[in-house]
């Protein structure tokens, strides 16, 4: 749709309004839809008694190349889940919010990269979760918001970062338990991306072609002011 490669947030007249209902209902119901699928996979999982966490990245191994695909799909238990639930979601609906036009081709590239840099160098052990997503899309929106100067995406990624209990310490090998590596690459894949697109990143201003119009229109009535009571500079 033209429209919504033209359309920026921060504008407002009736169309624009009407097209940002319909992002955010798309937005809406690609996050809903990926958080759905991760908890239906994890009911699916302990109902039947399956354990998927041999679909997980086990590095530099031919078996271990599915879980490029397999890992952020698979959760150790419900608790692991629920922690990635809400900032997935946020962030999620905020990529297709202020990315309509690129955002399935960067949460493709997010959802990939971080995998593989994993599979390349992590450890030797099985590397489960959707928290190198996670680290991704915050690590995008984030400079992503310093390169547009976009305080809202600055605002987002700040707020989830908090509430996902210390994002920046999670880069560190600090518990051993947790794939720090899905952290540390997913972030970096985030910050590499963010830069590649970082033509596209919105700026929350409103378009010059409108802004030209609306300086043309205050021009006009100036004149037509100036017209109707006899005065000329």
């Amino acid at each position: 749709m033209p429209l919504l490669s033209r359309y920026y947030p921060g504008s407002y007249s009736d169309e624009q309004f009407l097209l940002e209902k319909r992002i955010v209902r798309h937005a809406l119901f690609v996050s809903v839809s990926i958080i759905i699928l991760l908890w239906l996979i994890k009911i699916f999982e302990i109902e039947f008694r399956f354990d998927f966490s041999s679909w997980g990245i086990f590095p530099l191994t031919a078996k271990g190349l599915r879980g490029i695909l397999f890992s952020p799909l698979i959760h150790a238990n419900f608790e692991h889940l629920a922690a990635n639930t809400f900032p997935l979601f946020i962030l999620t609906f905020s990529l297709f919010f202020f990315y309509r036009k690129s955002s399935y081709s960067i949460f493709i590239f997010i959802y990939l990269l971080s995998g593989l840099f994993v599979w390349l160098v992590g450890r030797e052990a099985l590397h489960i979760g959707a928290s190198g997503i996670i680290y991704g899309l915050a690590a995008f929106l984030f400079m992503s918001g310093i390169i547009s100067f976009n305080v809202r995406l600055l605002t987002i990624s700040m707020i989830v970062a908090l509430l996902y209990g210390g994002l920046f310490w999670g880069i560190f090998p600090i518990k051993p338990e947790i794939s720090w590596e899905s952290h540390l690459w997913g972030g970096i894949s985030g910050l590499g991306l963010a830069l590649l697109y970082r033509k596209q990143a919105p700026s929350g201003q409103m378009p010059i072609e409108e802004e030209e119009s609306g300086d043309s229109e205050q021009e006009d009535d100036l004149e037509s002011e100036a017209n109707q009571s006899g005065d000329y500079n």
